[in-house]
């Protein structure tokens, strides 16, 4: 309890000494505060701003461009591309309708019929002979 009185002591000397050592006009006073109110507030944020734009650059944008990469690619599937599914499924496309596509899979006439963003990337095959089997 001492502790809390002499530090409230020391609060309310602090508070006459800069009452009487202050400026003579109460409006400057008001206005420096003001002014140092208003800096003090956007410092207080800058650090705050800082972590969006850090956020923005780190989790965000990669994502948008990954999101977009992944649209251009479903958006230029065609008959005869080597796709592999969301399920590790590699098949060839044999046509495509609006949201769905339909995938030659195995060496027989088995097909199978997938929605478009069941894909999950276009391989990179070639044939060298017809003998050689894809699957």
């Amino acid at each position: 309890m001492e502790f809390l009185t002499k530090l409230l002591g020391i609060a309310t000397a602090v508070a006459e000494t800069t009452t009487t050592t202050g400026a003579a006009d109460p409006a400057a006073v008001t206005t420096d505060s003001a002014a140092g109110g208003i800096v003090g507030i956007l410092f207080s944020l800058l650090p705050l701003l800082l972590v969006f734009v850090l956020m923005y650059f780190m989790m965000i944008r990669p994502e948008k461009k990954r999101r977009k990469k992944e649209q251009d690619m479903l958006a230029s599937l065609k008959k005869g591309d080597r796709v592999c599914t969301i399920g590790g499924i590699y098949a060839t496309i044999e046509s495509i309708k609006d949201d769905t596509i339909t995938l030659s899979v195995g060496k027989g006439d088995q097909t199978m019929v997938v929605a478009r963003w069941a894909i999950r990337s276009v391989e990179d095959v070639t044939i060298e002979n017809e003998t050689e089997s894809l699957n």
